[in-house]
């Protein structure tokens, strides 16, 4: 595995300015990380497009959205082993090319069932790109100039997530050439293709890591825990919650637990686990584990709420309810530059600062919603904004927390936990808030009632996340007081 300070770019070994940050290699995975990203939020907004284009039942619309979430999940960790293995730019270019390929084949789709297979398809190949990121920047970036990197990387990512309804509303306003809901994959296309050949000429190659092979029993094990985990979350409030989620929950606990073992026994063997347990002793790793768990289920739930309260509510169109979330998206990105020009000199008060106006932001919400005025896009875009400026101070740096602190060798696996825990919060803010705004929201025929139960529905939802922000605080509250970047 590379170091900090050496790399492998094509034939020749080509040493690194200690001081020097690989920009033109941090520019194309960061582009690869938004592209994966965005397209987790992208498609809720063409949601209802696409149900009325295919023919697809609600089920239908709740698996190509779920598809690409679960099979990510799922494999997130057994594909930074296959990189350890076979080396991080072979794995980021398998996963680039089958991105861009499921993307067309999601473009191509002529009816639900297609469309679903090539969601996860799609999931798989997000999975091989996104650990890779993290890595690189682990690698790559000299310590004393990562939380920089870090930064951009929150900025990356959260713009991805805010923006996603903004752009999936642009380009099915857009209509292109009659694609309608179509050119929301089709324009992965280009992107994805341009990834492919810069990777090729400005990723290094960090050859595959000193390891016995891959930990089959311990891909199996895990697989299954995430598998059993995430399905009943996605499915489970769709389905009524009916037993078999439940006796899911329990085969993943247990699952999870035959996982631990059996890491523990390859480690006393001497043998090269897939997870190391000591990763989790590191107090800001394991605490920073849980405050993306908890961001990760307040972003995914709200804007799904947000998104059906614009248009099966007020009425919008796609590109309406995506334009709702621009001066949010705008106050997001200016404070996440702001959170990384000053963790690395206020260290944990910046992270204080922000849960407090994350928390604010979501309370203002409901209590607005709740005092009497019928919602409208512009009664809460002040409120959204505000809870921007607390996510662009939080988000951005709580990435840093957990990574910072990694060591280069674990930087692989560190980072496929990281994405795992994002993905498992989106999907366990979706179950928990969505079921309570889906349970609040009953729609009267008429145009009026439609309006009133979206607004109630909007504001029992904005309180449920407050309180998972005042979670996300409180774990903020625990983490080291140290500045996020390492000395």
């Amino acid at each position: 595995m590379a170091s900090t300070h050496q790399r492998t770019a094509g034939p020749s070994t080509v040493t690194a300015n200690p001081d020097t940050i690989p920009w033109t290699t941090m520019a194309v995975v960061l582009a690869a990380l938004f592209m994966a990203v965005l397209d987790s939020f992208i498609v809720v907004v063409a949601g209802p497009a696409i149900e009325v284009d295919l023919r697809a039942s609600a089920g239908d619309v709740q698996w190509i959205l779920a598809g690409y979430q679960l099979s990510y999940a799922v494999f997130i960790i057994t594909a930074t082993r296959l990189a350890d293995l076979y080396g991080r730019k072979r794995i980021f270019l398998l996963g680039v090319a089958l991105f861009t390929l499921a993307s067309i084949a999601c473009a191509l789709s002529p009816d639900a069932g297609g469309l679903i297979a090539a969601r996860v398809a799609q999931g798989l190949g997000a999975a091989l790109m996104v650990p890779q990121v993290f890595a690189y920047v682990t690698v790559l970036v000299p310590a004393a100039r990562r939380h920089s990197v870090y930064g951009v990387l929150g900025v990356v990512m959260g713009l991805a997530t805010i923006g996603g309804q903004l752009v999936g509303g642009l380009l099915i306003g857009a209509d292109l050439f009659g694609s309608g809901w179509r050119l929301v994959f089709w324009v992965n296309v280009p992107i994805g293709l341009a990834l492919f050949l810069l990777a090729l000429r400005h990723v290094p190659r960090t050859g595959p890591a000193a390891t016995r092979g891959l930990d089959l029993p311990g891909v199996v094990v895990l697989s299954a825990a995430l598998f059993l985990l995430v399905l009943p979350l996605i499915q489970g409030q769709e389905a009524g919650w009916p037993r078999w989620v439940w006796a899911c929950f329990a085969g993943s606990a247990v699952a999870f637990g035959l996982f631990v073992a059996v890491e523990r026994r390859l480690e006393r063997r001497g043998g090269d686990p897939l997870v190391p347990l000591t990763l989790f002793r590191q107090r800001s790793f394991s605490l920073g584990l849980v405050l993306v768990l908890a961001l990760y289920a307040l972003i995914y739930s709200y804007y799904l709420a947000l998104s059906v309260t614009m248009q099966q509510g007020l009425g919008l169109s796609a590109l309406g309810a995506g334009l709702v979330h621009a001066p949010a998206a705008a106050a997001f990105f200016v404070f996440s530059l702001v959170a990384s020009r000053t963790v690395p000199r206020y260290g944990r008060r910046v992270l204080e600062i922000g849960s407090v106006v994350l928390a604010a932001g979501y309370l203002a919400t409901g209590l607005l919603l709740v005092s009497g005025p019928r919602i409208t896009p512009l009664l809460v875009i002040p409120t959204l904004v505000l809870q921007s400026v607390g996510g662009g101070l939080v988000i951005t740096p709580a990435l840093n927390t957990v990574l910072s602190r990694v060591e280069p060798e674990s930087a692989g696996v560190a980072s496929g936990v990281l994405s795992t825990a994002q993905q498992c919060g989106g999907a366990l803010g979706v179950a928990v808030v969505g079921a309570v705004f889906f349970g609040s929201f009953h729609p009267a025929a008429a145009a009026e009632g439609r309006v009133a139960a979206a607004g109630h529905a909007f504001a029992v939802a904005s309180f449920a996340v407050f309180a998972i922000a005042v979670l996300a605080g409180v774990v903020v509250l625990l983490l080291p007081k140290a500045p996020s970047a390492r000395p």
